[in-house]
Order: structure tokens, then C-alpha cells, then sequence
């Protein structure tokens, strides 16, 4: 199951400096896993500091729960908040 992983210019001071990358994951958890793998502490500030998680385009809340289809492209985004 290959996944398009993208970072938002925040996370990219974790991953050396690159944008986006693909790996091979069937769950939003299991991606987060071996991203902290590959970049150590960065599965931390993906789940606790309320970053926002777009699968293929559509912000999903809850999203450590849900599958990935082979194809498709993740974002980690920079929770927005309103007022």
C-alpha cells in the first residue's frame, strides 16, 4: 500500500528538509510509526500538538483510526483555529 506522505514547512525542520516522500502503510497509525522510524520524535508532534491529517484532500478528524488506500496522498497540516 503506497502512500504520497506530505509535510507542511513546520514538520520539514524534522524530516532534513524534505517535502514529501512515499511509503508503504495501511493505516494512518502504522504511517506515523515508521515516520518516527525515519525521523525520531516526529510521531509525537504529529498526535499531540494538534496537527490536522488531509487524506486524499478531506481533513479527517480522528484520523490515527483510519485506513489508506494504496494511492493515496496524506498531508500533515497545522491545525487552523477559528474565532
Amino acid at each position: 500500500m503506497a502512500v504520497s506522505v506530505h509535510f507542511s514547512a513546520e514538520l520539514r525542520m524534522l524530516t532534513g528538509g524534505i517535502a514529501s516522500l512515499e511509503l508503504d502503510a495501511a493505516t494512518v497509525r502504522s504511517l506515523i510509526r515508521q515516520l518516527d522510524e525515519r525521523y525520531p520524535g516526529i510521531g509525537e508532534r504529529l498526535t499531540t500538538t494538534g496537527m490536522a491529517i488531509a487524506i486524499d484532500g478531506d481533513i479527517v478528524a480522528d484520523a490515527l483510526f483510519e485506513d489508506l488506500p494504496d494511492g493515496a496522498e496524506v498531508h500533515f497540516l497545522p491545525a487552523l483555529s477559528g474565532g
